[in-house]
């Protein structure tokens, strides 16, 4: 039997019962990975005698009568997590021989639980990118596509998923960049609330792998079901022990519901800034007509939806002022001059990522207590509803496209062009106010592309939209591998 497209859960099962080994498991993803990786590019640095010792390990602790939530199972991992012995590079050249000592947080967590790590999956450099590709390890392919993208900044892992290399993986996300490449790749992921799952050890080389949460980023799971999203969930939530988890322990609420039948649902397809092409507003219709025919309350409209225009620009203010710290001197002067020349009155995308590369921290406190407002808005919002069903981005994957000049770039949206940078805005909605975002499969496009939408939920509440997200694969599908 084969069993590189088996969900976790399903590999799992199949160990406590002795029809496979981890051993048979990881040898099988790894001749997988050797066999059609050529053409992909997703595991860039491989670490097979490493997993192969880990598996033995597995095993034999499995032989002891052990078990643990991802015993014996393979695993990818993001290229920017700190692995011990293995390059930390973000994608820029000038840390190629970068080596952390030490786990990072997530890392140490997921071979706690018993996973078996079989590498690091490719990034665009600095995690800047809706692509994965880099001057060190080259660029990753779409598995449905090769001459498309898988998205990034955590293509390389999504595109791991959809061929089979490892039954789940590990990303993260301020720009959509855990939702994007499983909406381009056809496969799960999930965005947790701001501050739920620590990120010590995800971090530029060669900074110190210290306790921070950097505004609006967040590190996730990506899996090709729903249910191994929340069981991959578990393992990475929780308080860092250095700081938190000293003195708090994680408890999550249950989901809301159980049933389709219960939930009540706002559905959003349009947003003021850019169109939505036709593929994906038929993914998400396709999401409303299954929830209305399980009975679910399904709305298109709602006044207390917090305005989409103001979300989208702060959203684009703060990312840019996170952003910015990392600039160089010269850089960050340059982007202050181009801020005072702009316009008080432009309220465009374009002004406010010049505003917020340029911003003080007087800006940034004004920000966030905007923030704030639209946060309460959100909490008013999920008083009346469970689960907002929007876009990701508003097309399936596209081809690739290395200008380095952003500004130059253009999404094609049935066959007018777009700023690129504009499509964030879907992600961005979720990511400024920290909520919880899970993206699921929900169809595909007239030619063939996988095309997704996210399920964002309340703060705090992620169990919710991984219930509703594991609920919709029942009746829509989910996963299903390239052809």
């Amino acid at each position: 039997m084969e069993w590189s497209f088996q969900s976790a859960e399903e590999l799992s099962a199949a160990l406590r019962a002795g029809e496979v080994s981890s051993v048979e498991l990881t040898e099988e993803a790894i001749a997988r990975i050797e066999r059609d990786d050529k053409a992909i590019n997703a595991v860039c640095v491989p670490d097979f005698d490493r997993a192969r010792d880990a598996a033995r390990a597995a095993d034999e602790a499995r032989g002891r009568g052990e078990d643990g939530p991802l015993l014996g199972i393979p695993v990818t991992v993001k290229e920017s997590y700190n692995v011990a012995g293995l390059p930390t590079t973000w994608g820029v050249p000038e840390q190629r021989d970068f080596v952390p000592e030490q786990d990072a947080v997530q890392i140490s967590r997921l071979k706690a639980a018993g996973a078996v790590v079989l590498g690091k999956t490719n990034v665009p450099i600095m995690l800047g990118d809706l692509q994965s590709y880099n001057e060190i390890y080259g660029t990753t392919n779409n598995p449905w596509d090769l001459e498309r993208t898988p998205g990034g900044s955590s293509g390389g892992s999504a595109a791991a998923l959809a061929s089979g290399f490892g039954a789940l993986s590990i990303g993260s996300d301020i720009g959509g960049s855990l939702r994007t490449p499983a909406h381009f790749c056809g496969v799960y992921a999930h965005k947790p609330t701001y501050g739920l799952v620590p990120t010590r050890g995800h971090i530029p080389p060669p900074a110190p792998a210290l306790p921070s949460d950097r505004d609006l980023s967040v590190v996730g799971p990506m899996a090709r079901t729903a249910r191994d999203l929340a069981l991959l969930l578990d393992v990475m939530a929780g308080p860092d022990p250095l700081t938190l988890g000293v003195g708090y322990d994680l408890a999550l609420r249950p989901s809301r519901h159980e049933r389709l039948a219960d939930f009540r649902v706002l559905v959003l397809e349009e947003h003021p800034i850019i169109p939505t092409g036709s593929a994906v507003r038929a993914g998400v219709n396709r999401v409303a007509d299954a929830l209305v025919a399980a009975g679910a309350r399904v709305e298109r409209h709602s006044p207390l939806l917090p305005d989409l225009t103001d979300a989208a620009t702060l959203y684009t203010e703060l990312l840019l002022a996170t952003l910015a710290a990392g600039f160089p001197e010269d850089r960050y002067e340059l982007m202050r001059t181009f801020a005072a020349a702009v316009a008080p009155d432009d309220r465009s995308l374009d002004a406010a990522r010049l505003r917020g590369a340029a911003s003080s921290y007087r800006d940034w406190t004004a920000a966030n207590d905007r923030r704030e407002a639209h946060r309460q808005s959100w909490r008013q919002l999920f008083a009346e509803f469970d689960v907002v069903v929007t876009p990701i981005t508003p097309t399936p994957a596209f081809p690739h496209d290395h200008n380095p000049n952003f500004v130059e770039r253009r999404l094609d949206i049935d066959g007018v062009a777009h700023p690129f940078g504009d499509q964030l805005v879907w992600a961005g909605l979720a990511t400024m106010p920290g909520l919880p975002a899970t993206a699921i499969p929900a169809g595909r496009s007239p030619e063939g592309l996988p095309v997704g939408v996210q399920l964002i939920g309340p703060m705090l509440e992620d169990r919710t939209p991984l219930r509703l997200a594991e609920l919709l694969e029942q009746e829509i599908g989910g996963f299903v591998a390239p052809e």
